[in-house]
């Protein structure tokens, strides 16, 4: 299945906590490219991490686990999660 497929799907995810300079985008960009997905992981000023990614609900499932698994670089406090149908405007993950 493409990230275009129609059972593909986009995940939107703020990441709240002490998640910036640790390697959390990385980290997170590791995760993503193991389940096959795509999109990017973006630091804000807020000090919060803004993730978006396509892919299969299953998949970003696992990433969104991973996300809130407690064993992340940093210290995750929160995620707020989003989901809608996938835009198929993303290629790669990337770390902005």
């Amino acid at each position: 299945m493409t990230q275009s497929s129609p059972d593909a799907v986009r995940l939107t995810a703020w990441v709240h906590g002490y998640v910036q300079g640790v390697g959390f985008r990385w980290w997170t960009r590791s995760r993503a490219l193991e389940l096959g997905v795509v999109g990017h992981a973006t630091n804000h000023p807020d000090g919060r991490v803004l993730v978006i990614a396509e892919g299969r609900r299953d998949a970003l499932e696992r990433l969104l686990a991973a996300l809130r698994s407690g064993e992340t670089p940093g210290t995750v406090r929160l995620v707020v999660e989003s989901w809608e149908p996938a835009r198929g405007d993303l290629t790669g993950f990337v770390e902005r």
